[in-house]
């Protein structure tokens, strides 16, 4: 099944390479690759198979105690794709990469709506100076959402994902502050989730600490983007389902910036699984290289 899954993907169409599977592998591109099904994390072949770096996907180590068992497993280095309480460090590669010291073991990731907001919100505090801010994330639903109403212990949750816009707690803005200190407790937030399958957009709103124009948001915006791995800038009159496959981490929308004297609200766009991927492997290599 996983097989069949790499080769089709209906968000992002099929894989253009080869692969092959037996009951112990996948082999994709003519590289094998080991396939374990072990629920402890403890009790996973890390040593004998001399493992660098663990990815934690599963959604279930998300703090630095449970995610450790990959280490007692024999891992050196735990990479996990969530915010993570009790991490040797947050990274939002393009923000904070540099922070990363070969000394730490278990890294977060953030999460995919922290990895869209961190950039904007790095170039408007450092040019413009962020007194507070709201975001909302219209998000894309998951898979921890049920496709018709079912019984959950959170009401919101136990609603048709594709039926309605349903609020949703996000703790991506608050995690900004884990990123960039100087933002720490200036940042707050909640999630829309919406029915679409893929592709998601960070709306900021910020008191800023001086009077700006929507020109000057915007040019700064621009120059900014053109030095950064990771922060794209749009003009074109574009929705949702064009930033699908975008592997940038913020796409800047300049066309809806908006601006009241020291009032500041801005949008950007991000594909919330393909550029999360893309950072999961740049933090990957930034750690490999760190000092």
């Amino acid at each position: 099944m996983n097989a069949h899954l790499l080769r089709f993907d209906t968000v992002h169409g099929p894989f253009s390479g080869t692969v092959e599977c037996d009951k112990e592998s996948l082999t994709v591109n003519g590289d094998r690759i080991s396939v374990s099904a072990i629920r402890n994390p403890a009790e996973l072949p890390w040593k004998a198979q001399d493992i660098d770096v663990v990815f934690e996907c599963t959604g279930l180590f998300t703090s630095r105690d449970k995610a450790a068992a990959h280490l007692t497993a024999g891992a050196r280095k735990v990479i996990i794709s969530a915010p993570a309480s009790g991490a040797d460090a947050t990274i939002v590669y393009g923000v904070n990469h540099d922070t990363l010291r070969q000394s730490h073991q278990i890294i977060s990731s953030a999460s995919c709506t922290t990895n869209c907001l961190a950039p904007v919100a790095q170039v408007l505090h450092r040019e413009l100076g962020i007194e507070s801010g709201l975001m909302t994330t219209i998000h894309a639903y998951t898979n921890d959402q049920n496709l018709i109403d079912v019984y959950h212990t959170d009401p919101y949750r136990a609603r048709s994902a594709t039926q309605s816009m349903i609020p949703s707690k996000t703790g991506a803005a608050e995690a900004v502050g884990l990123v960039l200190p100087e933002l720490a407790g200036k940042l707050t937030g909640m999630a829309v989730r919406v029915p679409v399958i893929n592709v998601s957009l960070v709306d900021l709103t910020v008191t800023l600490k001086r009077e700006t124009t929507a020109e000057e948001v915007n040019a700064l915006m621009k120059e900014a983007s053109q030095h950064s791995k990771v922060l794209g800038y749009n003009t074109l009159p574009l929705v949702s389902h064009d930033f699908n496959h975008n592997p940038l981490s913020s796409i800047f929308d300049a066309n809806h910036t908006k601006v009241s004297g020291k009032l500041l609200k801005v949008l950007s766009w991000y594909d919330n699984e393909w550029a999360f991927s893309n950072r999961m492997l740049d933090n990957c290599l930034a750690l490999h290289n760190a000092e």
